[in-house]
């Protein structure tokens, strides 16, 4: 079966995850609603995001859905569980702007985390010549910014030392 996720959201009450699919081979739309079981405030969202990704029953609706989406979604419960809002819980984990943060301070797991994130959008928005939109040898014009920058090393006459 090829099955294609469109969707993913979150139900409360039952805690839940909502999957919107298309089902290549009929071309149909559908939704599966994915119960998740024991799962509390305490739990551990990256271990119960696998678990359910690699579930016997849910793992062909799954297949195209990230681990790091399926986790997020596990956050969202687990904040509601606690008491946050779905605004609260999305704010908090929004995170800070990966181009402002200095990935020197980060720990192992965190800086693992981060590149896995870079990678990922790298692979989303890469052109492999299989794409319709795919040009080779592609020559684009940046607009002239109006202040450029200028640093000691471009003003000094250092050609003629070589």
């Amino acid at each position: 079966m090829s099955i294609v996720a469109k969707q993913c959201g979150v139900k409360f009450i039952p805690p839940s995850i909502i999957l919107v699919y298309e089902n290549k081979n009929t071309s149909k739309m559908r939704k599966r609603i994915i119960p998740v079981r024991n799962f509390s405030q305490y739990s551990d969202c990256s271990r119960a995001a696998e678990r359910m990704k690699h579930h016997v029953r849910h793992s062909v609706y799954l297949e195209s859905v990230s681990l790091v989406q399926l986790e997020r979604l596990h956050l969202i419960l687990r904040d509601h569980l606690q008491g946050l809002s779905l605004d609260q819980s999305l704010a908090a984990h929004r995170g800070p702007d990966l181009n402002d943060e200095d990935l020197n301070k980060l720990s192992d797991d965190e800086l693992d985390r981060r590149k896995a994130q870079m990678d990922e959008l790298f692979e989303r928005n890469r052109r492999r010549k299989e794409d319709p939109d795919f040009v080779y040898d592609l020559e684009v014009e940046f607009p002239e910014i109006s202040v450029r920058e200028t640093c000691s090393w471009d003003g000094e006459q250092s050609d003629e030392e070589f």
